[in-house]
């Protein structure tokens, strides 16, 4: 018991002490935070009045600098001020200056005018001295000459009837040619029908041929070892054979077709055979020749069986199969020589003649051609011969000799041949001309009309089927006008070569523009 009560008291004195030491610890941190505290509320005062110092310094540069900047704006003020006035007084003075040099120009021009007044009044002065001497020396002419006015202009009026006499007959004759013209129009019609009759197409011949390869291998295959298999081509079919960077073909330039074809079929059956050496490409070439001059015999059996010819010589079928490859500005001549036939017999036909004689002299007509390569002498020359050596018919050979002009026509069937030949060659598109003759034809023809006094600029137009000419106005009357016309018909008459007729058209024009606003 004595224990318990013991344990108790000593919790109890423990509590107490505790609370005793709590209470002094607590009293003496209280002390300590408000020495602290005040401690604090004294430096903070301390940099409040240091941060009012700063403030009042920083405001009073803040005002000196504000008013140091306004000082400088006031003195760039005034001098943009004083600026300004010496440029008005500038400008007043420039201002002063001006209206002295109005001034004396002014009084200059009072002068000049006053000048001019007196100027005229001389020029009248003169100009009636000058009327009295007119009116003298006249007098003087009509007593020196015997002739009055009067009868002076009889003499010039039967001088223009006399020139409007030579225009009355100039168009008397171009109203006879005009009436030749309207009678030829049943000519012309017949063979504007025969050309619709017959219009074949027409292809151009170029002198290059492209041949296909299977691949860009076999190039070096024709090529061959040291370039050997293509200079034995070129030496045997006398072809140049193109190899470029095209992919998968060759192209064979020659300007003779029939060779070319040769080396076409010829390469073609190499690259179809694969065995591409120089003895090969001789035996592929005899081959072809042979197998081409087969096709040449058909090319002409199947011409004459066309047209319904008969009764030629095996040679001479042969020579007409070369025709298919020959060419004349591009027309191949087999098919011009079948055309020239075709239109041959039918104007034949419409005027009563032989038709199957006019056929054959119009396939015959530039027979020539096919060997005018291998012979001397013109195609004509050429034709004459083998027309002759294979006995064609007289009229045949006629035709023949004169489709071009050199000789004179014995027959009609020869001018049909010329009519015809000259139908088919110049159907638009069967020949090629060269831009630079064509050029040079037009800019002859302008040169015409440009070397004319009056004339300002000609034109050709309608592929120079006429030509216009521009005169100046103030330079040309329209009489004038008339007699440009006549003089450039006539040049054009005298100096040049021309197909057809050219019309003329003279172009005087006077323009009085004025625009409202």
């Amino acid at each position: 018991m004595s224990n318990v009560l013991f344990s108790i008291l000593l919790i109890i004195i423990g509590l107490v002490i505790g609370f005793v030491v709590s209470f002094v610890i607590n009293y003496f941190s209280g002390n300590l935070a408000s020495a602290k505290s005040e401690k604090m509320i004294n430096q903070a005062k301390k940099e409040i009045e240091k941060l009012k110092r700063d403030a009042a310094i920083e405001q009073k540069e803040e005002a000196h600098k504000m008013k140091m900047d306004l000082d400088k704006e006031i003195r760039e003020k005034k001098a943009e001020m004083k600026e300004s006035e010496a440029r008005l007084l500038q400008r007043e003075s420039s201002m002063d200056k001006r209206d002295e040099l109005f001034q004396k120009r002014e009084s200059a021009l009072e002068e000049r005018e006053n000048k001019l007044s007196e100027k005229q009044e001389e020029i009248q002065v003169e100009k009636s001295k000058v009327e009295e001497i007119k009116k003298e020396q006249l007098d003087l002419l009509e007593k020196i000459s015997g002739f009055s006015k009067s009868k002076a202009k009889e003499l010039v009026m039967a001088k223009v009837k006399e020139n409007m006499t030579k225009e009355i007959s100039e168009y008397i004759r171009e109203s006879e040619n005009e009436a030749k013209l309207v009678a030829d129009k049943k000519a012309r019609e017949l063979i504007v029908n025969s050309m619709h009759r017959y219009a074949a197409d027409i292809a151009s011949d170029q002198t290059v041929t492209v041949v296909d390869l299977p691949n860009d291998e076999m190039k070096g295959r024709i090529i061959g070892r040291e370039g050997r298999n293509i200079r034995t081509i070129e030496a045997i079919t006398g072809v140049d054979l193109i190899i470029d960077d095209t992919p998968e073909a060759v192209v064979l330039s020659s300007f003779d077709p029939l060779r070319r074809e040769i080396a076409r079929v010829t390469l073609e059956n190499l690259i179809k055979d694969g065995r591409i050496h120089p003895t090969r490409i001789e035996e592929l070439y005899d081959k072809t020749c042979k197998d081409i001059k087969q096709q040449i015999i058909q090319f002409g059996q199947d011409t004459t069986f066309e047209l319904g010819l008969t009764k030629f010589d095996p040679e001479l079928i042969e020579i007409i199969g070369k025709l298919h490859f020959r060419t004349s500005f591009g027309q191949n001549a087999l098919q011009h020589s079948k055309e020239v036939a075709e239109l041959s017999g039918i104007l034949a036909g419409e005027l009563g003649e032989n038709v199957a004689l006019a056929k054959r002299a119009g396939l015959l007509h530039d027979i020539g051609k096919a060997i005018d390569h291998e012979v001397e002498g013109s195609h004509v020359d050429i034709g004459v011969d083998i027309a002759k050596k294979y006995h064609e018919n007289e009229t045949v050979i006629n035709a023949i000799a004169s489709h071009h002009g050199d000789t004179q026509a014995t027959s009609v069937i020869a001018e049909i041949v010329a009519i015809a030949d000259a139908l088919s060659a110049s159907r638009p598109g069967a020949r090629n001309d060269s831009l630079e003759n064509y050029i040079n034809r037009l800019s002859q023809l302008e040169e015409v009309g440009n070397q004319i006094k009056g004339v300002e600029k000609t034109y050709a137009v309608q592929a120079g089927r006429e030509l216009r000419v521009v005169v100046k106005p103030e330079e040309v009357d329209d009489l004038e006008a008339h007699r440009i016309a006549r003089e450039v018909k006539e040049n054009i008459e005298a100096n040049l070569k021309y197909p057809g007729t050219i019309k003329i058209t003279v172009i005087r024009e006077t323009r009085a523009i004025e625009e409202a606003k």
